[in-house]
């Protein structure tokens, strides 16, 4: 495309150096040619008038006298009646230029000029035209160059930007080229970059949340398989077996879960649900790592609690901040129920040495973790509370209290829906 380009301006140019200069040259020399012309008869005219005055006054007409009236180069020839012709100069051979006035008294001067003092003026002519074309040539050649790069690079860059978004670096560049049309290109990249960074930071976000989320019930479920290999009782593999079904069902609303807050993280399937209900669920599910740790679960506060959310979310909730006392912390872990205005608290609290204090509030934070884990946990489970229009907060950080806040007025629905 470059070499289009420099190629199509140095044609334009160089017609138009054609068109304009042939029609120059043609002007030039005629003009020049008409000039000479002009000059010879010029001489002839002032000769015959020099001749006339100088017989009318009885003067002798003589070539010396003549001679300096000439100009150099050109030949004349004074004819007066009953007297010799008068020749000046050196006639010129080759093609000359003649002019022949007659005068008043019967006296004719012919002037000749050789046509090559023409030729050297028209010769002069061609070089300077020549010249000024040979010079729009090179600027022309300049400009092309010039102009052929300020199109063809912003195109090779646009290229390549096109290339990173195929090869997976989806990065707006945000450059521009001050061409409307090229800029415009630009725009529709970065905005393109934009999008697919954004959906790559999604896709990465929920196999980052899938892998981490489902950890949990998976865990819980090879825990409830395990007791039913050990066991040769057919009531309790019935009543393991059981909890394991209700295991797998929450596996499959947490897919469901997560698949959803990936199209749209602000959707939520809230419900007014038995709080007390999940509280147990999730006590009986931890009960056996609590124990295979030596350690204890225990619930306190108020119940009979209604609440206002996702069943499922809040589950998940409840198991990571469990999750992460039986991981992080020591001593029993205490779950505790209470009421705050139109809203339903759940407190989950251990004994250990609690959140870092170079953490504070950054624990909520993605990637941070002060216990070589992955440092999503807590993240993901801020969005379920979140997204159910609840809350996740860290109360305190020694002894750590992490508290989940859930609204308990049915209008909450509205608002939510």
């Amino acid at each position: 495309m470059r070499r289009r380009l420099i190629n199509s301006t140095l044609a334009v140019v160089l017609v138009v150096i054609a068109v304009f200069g042939i029609s120059l040259v043609i002007v030039e020399t005629r003009t020049i040619e008409s000039s000479a012309q002009e000059s010879v008869k010029g001489e002839a005219v002032r000769l015959v008038s020099i001749v006339d005055s100088r017989l009318v006054g009885g003067e002798r007409v003589e070539s010396e006298v003549l001679s300096e009236q000439i100009t150099d180069g050109r030949y004349a020839r004074i004819e007066i009646p009953g007297r010799r012709a008068i020749e000046i100069g050196d006639r010129p051979t080759g093609g000359v230029i003649v002019a022949t006035e007659p005068g008043d008294q019967g006296v004719v001067v012919r002037v000749e000029a050789s046509r090559s003092t023409v030729s050297r003026e028209v010769g002069r002519t061609l070089l300077v035209i020549l010249a000024v074309a040979l010079l729009a040539v090179v600027a022309a050649v300049f400009l092309a160059v010039r102009q052929a790069n300020r199109l063809t690079a912003p195109l090779t860059d646009l290229a390549e930007t096109a290339e990173r978004l195929g090869s997976g670096d989806p990065r707006p560049r945000h450059r521009r080229y001050g061409v409307p049309e090229l800029d415009r290109v630009a725009d529709v990249l970065d905005s393109s970059a934009e999008r697919i960074a954004r959906m790559l930071t999604a896709e990465r976000r929920l196999a980052a949340d899938a892998s981490h989320q489902l950890r949990t019930p998976l865990t819980a479920l090879s825990m409830r398989l395990e007791e039913i290999t050990l066991t040769d009782e057919p009531e309790t593999v019935k009543e393991e077996a059981t909890i394991a079904l209700a295991q797998v069902e929450r596996l499959t609303d947490v897919v469901q879960r997560l698949l959803t807050n990936s199209r749209d993280p602000k959707s939520s399937s809230a419900v007014t649900f038995d709080l007390d209900e999940v509280i147990k669920q999730q006590i009986e599910e931890w009960r056996p790592a609590s124990r295979s740790e030596g350690r204890a679960i225990v619930r306190s506060g108020k119940q009979g609690l209604r609440a206002v959310g996702t069943p499922g979310a809040v589950s998940q909730v409840l198991a990571t901040l469990i999750e992460n006392s039986l991981m992080h912390g020591d001593g029993t872990v205490a779950l505790r129920t209470r009421v705050t205005g139109n809203q339903a608290v759940v407190e989950v609290t251990d004994e250990g040495p609690g959140v870092p204090p170079d953490l504070g509030a950054r624990v909520f934070e993605r990637t941070v973790s002060g216990r070589n884990s992955t440092g999503l946990g807590l993240a993901v489970a801020r969005d379920l509370a979140e997204a159910d229009g609840g809350r996740l907060e860290l109360l305190q950080a020694n002894p750590p209290v992490f508290a989940l806040f859930l609204s308990r007025e049915a209008e909450a629905l509205d608002t939510l829906g």
